[in-house]
């Protein structure tokens, strides 16, 4: 195994194969194509789609016999055409994104001479409202009060949705917690997340959501204060010591909306982007929004404003009968 492997390997980045066609551009490219996903990307998720677009790439590459010294932006505009039947606009603008900045990396490397990336424009595409599955501040409530409490397993979960929702968290910072990152200031409780970034936020919490926690907590005797927060568990609901990933959380999530009664699609992000409309609803401004929700650009936060829907819903309801 080589080292750049070895260090591909320590940072849990998916499909370690090289590609074939960088592979046979020789030691240099393949060195450049490691080096770009250890040391440019950090952000875990980021890394896994930029990953996921070069493979399908070159795989197209491979398939059309040509070489990486040969990959002309005529080249790359094509692969995107053909990418228009199977993935949305922002997917497509995602895999563009990461070709550019591959590239331009093995430009600065000398593996190749020019980004044929660059100049090659994605498909257009805007959106005002966001697509994120949101529920009513009914659904939400008969979603927490329907999760028991009789198991350590039924707390984790209810903790875990309950500080997405009322800290407006990514899902991907939640399941990063540690056990000295709950603590106290005062007698208000606070919660330290590592946000998109790596950047730190510290967010108060409400006052459920730190019952929820301290219940969960009071069970679990999690006492290290570098162990994980949320915690997976085993075939008899307890505690592993090993932090609970996206996907587990994600089926936990599942699992408890489906016993609710709630549509199955509902998914960890859910309860952030339900967390700011109902904050918005709620006379909350879109400045406060935007800080909680640590959103570098306020149209982002704009996405999570459903009132225009819901004064739209009413009027129609109001105004149309037949």
């Amino acid at each position: 195994m080589s080292e750049s492997t070895a260090i591909v390997r320590l940072l849990s980045i998916p499909h370690l194969p090289v590609p074939a066609v960088v592979a046979a551009a020789g030691e240099g490219a393949r060195e450049k194509f490691f080096e770009f996903f250890a040391a440019q990307i950090r952000n875990r998720n980021t890394r896994s789609a930029y990953v996921q677009a070069a493979h399908q790439f070159f795989g197209w590459c491979e398939d059309h016999r040509i070489e990486l010294q040969q990959i002309r932006p005529l080249h790359v505009a094509a692969y995107i055409e053909s990418k228009q039947r199977e993935l949305s606009p922002p997917s497509i603008k995602q895999h563009l994104a990461g070709l550019r900045m591959l590239f331009n990396w093995m430009v600065v490397g000398q593996v190749i001479p020019t980004n044929p990336a660059l100049f090659v424009k994605g498909p257009k595409f805007s959106r005002q409202t966001g697509i994120t599955p949101i529920l009513e501040p009914g659904q939400m409530r008969d979603l927490l009060d329907s999760i028991e409490t009789t198991s350590l397993k039924g707390l984790r979960d209810r903790a875990a949705i309950a500080v997405m929702a009322y800290t407006f968290a990514r899902v991907s910072a939640v399941v990063m917690l540690k056990r000295e990152d709950y603590r106290f200031v005062g007698k208000r409780a606070q919660l330290r997340l590592e946000e998109k970034g790596g950047k730190e936020k510290l967010v108060w919490l409400h006052h459920e959501a730190e019952e929820y926690l301290d219940r969960y907590l009071e069970n679990a005797g999690i006492t290290d204060a570098k162990a994980p927060l949320f915690q997976s568990v085993d075939k008899l609901h307890r505690l592993t010591g090993q932090g609970i990933g996206r996907r587990d959380l994600l089926r936990a999530v599942k699992q408890r909306c489906a016993r609710a009664g709630l549509p199955d699609t509902i998914c960890n992000h859910t309860f952030r982007g339900t967390g700011i409309t109902v904050f918005l609803q709620n006379g909350g401004s879109l400045e406060a929004a935007q800080d909680m929700a640590n959103h570098a650009d306020p149209r982002t936060t704009k996405l999570y404003d459903r009132r225009k829907d819901l004064a739209t819903l009413s009027e129609i309801e109001r105004r149309i009968a037949f």
